[in-house]
């Protein structure tokens, strides 16, 4: 079985982005195939997982039930990062079941911190980031989430969940969770002035830094970027990072030869790529198993791979 096949071999959320990035099937066929993401297998699922209030597990961003302080990580199941996923899966924001899930967040579901609606935002840019994705990507209006994600822009050019408690100095996570967010914003509403600047200064904070170290001593920032999730949450590492420029479709920069070398490093004999880092904590059911192949993290890493070499051919 060939590398292809066996990514073909899967769930539809993973065989539609085959068709789309990698083989470029033709549209009907692609649409088609992500239309099954509404009614079989994960995405499924997760849409059956919904409560008629909005919620998932309960809650917003936590579930219902207090956290363990003594388990690992933090609990993914609340509604916040069921929607990150499912906007990750693919579903398409046209079909009917997305439709009646995004309209039962959209007119039920607040926000814990005070009583904001969903899709009007909170206030960790990094979090704004993931719902003005979210919102984009389903077709909600959520100008006001990008018009405070512009203004809470840092000197260096990226942001910082920490803001609200004096930092000043940008963040590997909170800057990729908003470009995500500030691309997806330009893709479903038309290209801004100012929001593509702002992009651009934030590729730029992660370019002089070669997406990978600190700019003061060259140092790693922190050998997890080096290793590749999916779900990603609110993490950064390298591939997520790389996989962002390749959705911007923007032509390869020489600074990012560094990560490019790590994933290409990172194939394993049998053309694969592993799940090396999922992040803990309770979710609705696992998708892949940590330290075995991993047919997201192979897709993610070939299509980046692909978007790098035909850019500088």
């Amino acid at each position: 079985m060939t590398v292809t096949d066996w990514l073909l071999d899967s769930d539809p959320a993973i065989r539609w982005q085959v068709m789309r990035d990698l083989l470029d099937e033709p549209h009907k066929v692609v649409a088609a195939e992500r239309a099954r993401v509404a009614t079989d297998g994960w995405g499924a699922r997760l849409l059956a997982l919904q409560e008629p209030s909005g919620l998932w597990d309960g809650g917003v961003y936590d579930p219902a039930e207090r956290r363990d302080p003594d388990a690992p990580g933090q609990p993914w199941t609340a509604t916040h990062h069921t929607l990150v996923v499912l906007r990750e899966l693919g579903l398409d924001p046209a079909s009917a079941e997305a439709r009646t899930a995004i309209a039962r967040v959209r007119d039920n579901v607040i926000w814990d911190h005070a009583g904001q609606r969903y899709f009007d935002g909170e206030i960790e840019p990094c979090v704004n980031g993931m719902a003005a994705a979210i919102g984009n990507y389903f077709g909600e209006d959520v100008q006001g989430i990008v018009d405070r994600l512009l203004d809470e822009q840092l000197d260096d050019g990226g942001w910082n969940c920490d803001i609200e408690i004096g930092s000043t100095r940008s963040s590997f996570h909170t800057t990729i969770c908003v470009l995500e967010g500030l691309l997806q914003h330009e893709k479903s509403t038309g290209p801004s002035a100012e929001v593509t600047a702002a992009r651009k200064r934030a590729e730029e904070y992660l370019l002089e830094r070669r997406m990978l170290r600190r700019l003061s001593t060259g140092e790693l920032a922190d050998p997890a970027w080096t290793l590749f999730s999916f779900p990603n949450r609110w993490y950064y590492d390298a591939l997520r990072g790389l996989d962002y420029f390749r959705a911007a479709a923007l032509a390869p920069d020489p600074r990012l030869d560094e990560a490019i070398d790590l994933v290409e490093n990172k194939r394993g004999p049998d053309g694969r790529w592993l799940l090396e880092n999922p992040h803990p904590g309770k979710v609705h059911f696992e998708m892949e198993k940590q330290g075995e192949p991993s047919r997201w993290i192979t897709l993610r890493a070939l299509r980046v791979l692909d978007w790098f070499v035909s850019g500088a051919g």
